[in-house]
């Protein structure tokens, strides 16, 4: 086998024509038509059979992995959990981030404390509530979910507000 003969074939081959080839090599069609690909898994196919193939043990081997590999039994997607609780309606104003953890940050000031900061000329007034935050009328779950409204960009809450700790 003349490799370098065989490569520049292969090479002159359009991707219809690698593919029908590799369909011949391998007893398999292929699930690409990416060119490079093709032609080294040809050119490798030929090359192992010209020197004689694998050895009985990687052809063990590759079959065992062959077996491992066949996903047709396994699910693409997880299962649907039936057991998930009823979403509950939307309050009057919307909520951004989800609830406000039971536990809360120190650094916070007392429920109904109005935060407020300028911010590119515009004057910025923060609620703090007792499961969140409102600024303009939505509800958020977090300070950086209220600056992150603000500037468009993530950037921590408590640095934004300047509610850093005071020990």
């Amino acid at each position: 086998m003349n490799v370098e003969r065989e490569l520049d074939a292969l090479r002159a081959m359009t991707t219809d024509q690698l593919r029908q080839r590799y369909a011949e090599v391998w007893d398999d069609q292929p699930r690409t038509r990416h060119k490079q690909y093709l032609i080294r898994k040809i050119i490798w196919k030929m090359q192992a059979d010209a020197e004689g193939g694998l050895a009985e043990r990687a052809k063990r081997l590759r079959a065992r992995a062959a077996e491992l590999a066949d996903v047709a039994h396994v699910r693409a997607t997880p299962p649907k959990d039936d057991h998930r609780p009823a979403r509950k309606a939307a309050p009057a104003t919307r909520q951004h981030g989800g609830t406000l953890a039971a536990t809360t940050d120190p650094r916070l000031p007392a429920v109904g404390t109005v935060l407020t900061r300028k911010y590119k000329g515009r004057l910025i007034q923060v609620t703090v509530l007792a499961d969140g935050f409102e600024f303009d009328g939505d509800r958020y779950r977090s300070l950086s979910a209220v600056a992150k409204a603000i500037t468009g960009s993530h950037c921590n809450g408590f640095r934004f507000f300047n509610l850093g700790s005071q020990a």
